[in-house]
């Protein structure tokens, strides 16, 4: 894919009122942080030139519409240096004034600590954790390319309205994390030439110099995964000096390369120019202090007695950003109503998935799953995938190197990857449909953030839930974004056997079900899997984790039971008790809503009136309104037990003060599932036995005796 662009840096300019820009823009983060008493002044006083390089003359943007969708997107992995995105829109013309960033840090302000997605115009991603935005900047650039693969495949290299660029600042910090060694090894391998990162090489972090605990060549590390590498050493023979053009040309040659992404190692000084805190740690996360700044201010040429001071002609200079931004803009529609018209199906296309809206009828593609036969939920999430894949092109996605156990391959669609990257297995092309992320779960979470912000395609990836722990971060920031983001989690238990303790999640559910905004949905049997995916496309504000069986589940007989459309409830009665009455209720979760069903004919033939609740996710259930939720649970039944092969950490708000809990307070075992289950007391017997102590708990019955371990 071409990195088209207008720019030539033969022709680089950089004027008078240039230079005075990029130092009002010093003198605006060290104000900004000081008004705060808090933040990142050295890393947006040294980039200050590289960000005004990209945002004035690179960039492909409309600062009247930041979400115009042929722009070019610019995270800033290095969240905390939040000043140097923030300031750049300011003198851009995105709509911050210089109040915002007086309001640096501070309550309700559209100017916080880390950027935030949706919070302030021309914020492309939540960053914040080192390493996340390198992960987002990848999904991006993938996606960029499958878009155009969507709609417009057969247009010449760099002519294609859905060709845009991904630039991306990383830090020393970013370099370190390893999220960032997964998501670069990835998109060297997919040749992603739309994609050029800048990595501020400043050698110092919060512990002052990095050389303490890095010092491997970062540069060549790039060259090994593919990328095209440049250098740019503005320290280069012992004096300090930003050489803009050299920048300028790295830039113009990071957009002439089109088979590979592009990494410039910018040789900086923090804190540049301050007289006695430059090249310091302390320029790194601390306000440099007013007598700092005073001086920083004098050697810039700037009044020491003024502060968040921007002379109108710097700023009308800066402002021409939005002429600019303007006339791209209005080329790029003029493109855009000719490809429409010349398009008019895939117009239509572009125009249901960029609003993420879901075709009208897909959801009679959804399989239906005859009784009487076991099936693994993660087997029936694999056969509703290739099921509902031909009406739903947005949706796409794979696995972390366990597509044949996650089962997240799509029947017949090939995988996203250079033409002769592909093997026996796995055929494909550019444009495929089926991601392999390698053995990258920390990566993958970012990416498939990154895909999901970039316009409107529904990503999802596979692997075992026990290792939804490497993913944390980026699935804690999916939730804080509301993207809908789908992880296919399998493997959901004891149950999976043999690997043992280091593979079978416990904490796992709860621990998941503790993010704000995250749907933890785990589905009883393979009629559930289906209703389950339905409800998670349906929902287009958050992400949900598909949390799924290894072993096989009966699929009960719905003619027997409840519909599985009560799954897009988050839990409901699957069977109620005999007489309508119950005086038990036993809440079940995925694989262990047999077993309750099981104690429930062994209670309702000793005439104890049971009804069995099936919770496939307790986010949507509590967000039923209360008088759902009292015909689910009544109140007045008080006797309760919850089932679920993890720990019982939050079922406590369900069953109350009498209610009791067949649960797994400890690590498993090597040994098949059956057994496991057997001799872990996680069985129908059990689940018999709580429910008789819940009952005498709750002052029904006399006193009686239980069993079970």
């Amino acid at each position: 894919m071409s990195k088209d662009s207008s720019k030539d840096s033969s022709t680089f300019e950089w004027s008078d009122l240039d230079q005075r820009a990029v130092d009002v823009i010093r003198a605006l983060a060290m104000d900004a942080v000081e008004e705060a008493g808090s933040g990142h002044p050295g890393t947006a006083m040294s980039l200050a030139p590289a960000a005004y390089l990209l945002f004035q003359r690179f960039l492909r943007h409309d600062p009247t519409d930041p979400n115009w969708p042929g722009r070019d997107r610019f995270v800033l992995s290095a969240g905390h240096t939040s000043l140097t995105l923030y300031i750049q829109l300011y003198l851009s013309g995105y709509g911050l004034s210089l109040q915002d960033l007086k309001s640096l840090r501070k309550w309700g302000s559209l100017t916080p600590g880390h950027p935030e997605y949706g919070h302030t115009a021309g914020v492309e991603t939540t960053t914040g954790p080192l390493g996340q935005g390198v992960g987002n900047a990848v999904g991006m650039a993938m996606a960029t390319r499958r878009e155009r693969g969507l709609f417009d495949p057969d247009a010449e290299s760099g002519k294609s309205l859905f060709d845009h660029n991904i630039w991306v600042f990383a830090s020393d910090g970013d370099m370190e994390e390893g999220i960032s060694h997964e998501a670069a090894s990835l998109a060297g391998h997919q040749r992603l030439g739309n994609l050029t990162m800048l990595y501020d090489d400043n050698h110092i972090s919060i512990e002052d110099d990095t050389k303490i605990a890095f010092s491997e060549d970062v540069v060549k590390r790039y060259e090994a995964y593919g990328w095209h590498v440049q250098r740019v050493d503005w320290t280069e023979g012992g004096a300090y000096h930003e050489n803009v053009e050299a920048l300028a040309r790295a830039y113009s040659a990071a957009l002439a390369e089109t088979e590979r992404p592009s990494f410039i190692a910018l040789r900086t000084i923090i804190g540049w120019p301050a007289p006695t805190k430059q090249n310091t740690g302390k320029a790194h996360g601390s306000a440099l202090g007013a007598e700092e700044v005073a001086e920083t201010k004098r050697v810039l040429g700037l009044r020491p007695d003024k502060s968040f001071d921007v002379p109108d002609d710097v700023l009308q200079h800066a402002r021409k950003a939005v002429e600019r931004g303007r006339e791209m803009h209005a080329e790029w529609n003029k493109r855009f109503v000719a490809w429409r018209a010349a398009n008019p199906e895939r117009a239509a296309e572009y125009d249901r998935i960029s609003a993420r809206r879901l075709p009208d009828g897909w959801q009679k593609k959804l399989p239906e799953f005859e009784p009487g036969k076991d099936l693994a939920t993660r087997a029936a999430s694999g056969q509703v995938l290739s099921a509902i894949g031909p009406v739903l092109p947005e949706l796409w996605g794979g696995s972390a190197d366990l597509a044949e156990s996650n089962n997240t391959t799509m029947k017949g669609e090939p995988s996203f990857i250079p033409g002769d990257l592909g093997t026996g297995s796995f055929p494909g092309n550019r444009y495929g449909r089926t991601l392999h992320f390698g053995v990258r779960e920390h990566a993958m979470g970012a990416i498939l953030n990154g895909i999901a912000v970039h316009n409107g395609t529904r990503p999802y990836g596979g692997t075992f839930l026990v290792f939804s722990d490497y993913m944390r971060p980026a699935v804690r920031l999916a939730a804080l974004m509301r993207l809908p983001v789908t992880y296919v989690w399998t493997h959901d238990s004891i149950g999976l056997g043999e690997d043992g303790p280091t593979h079978q999640p416990v904490e796992h559910l709860w621990s998941l079900r503790a993010i704000p905004g995250l749907d933890v949905v785990r589905p009883a049997d393979a009629n559930e899997t289906a209703i389950a995916w339905q409800t998670i496309l349906e929902h287009t504000d958050r992400p949900a984790g598909l949390c799924l069986t290894r072993q096989q589940v009966p699929t009960f007989d719905r003619s027997q039971v409840a519909s599985a459309g009560g799954v897009a409830r988050g839990g409901y009665v699957l069977a109620d008790a005999g007489n309508g009455a119950p005086q038990v209720i036993l809440i079940a979760t995925g694989s262990e809503v047999q077993l309750a069903m099981a104690a429930r004919d062994t209670l309702e033939a000793a005439g104890t009136p049971t009804r069995v609740v099936s919770m496939p996710c307790v986010e949507w259930f509590l967000g039923q309104d209360e008088s759902y939720r009292q015909t689910v649970l009544p109140s007045a039944v008080r006797a309760r037990v919850s089932v679920e092969a993890g720990i019982a950490l939050g079922w406590r708000q369900f069953i109350g003060d009498t209610g009791e809990s067949v649960s797994l307070e400890h690590f498993g075992a090597s040994s098949d599932h059956r057994t496991l289950y057997e001799q872990f007391g996680i069985t129908p017997e059990r689940v018999v036995a709580a429910a008789r102590s819940s009952l005498i708990r709750s002052g029904i019955g006399g006193r009686g005796h239980t069993t079970g371990n």
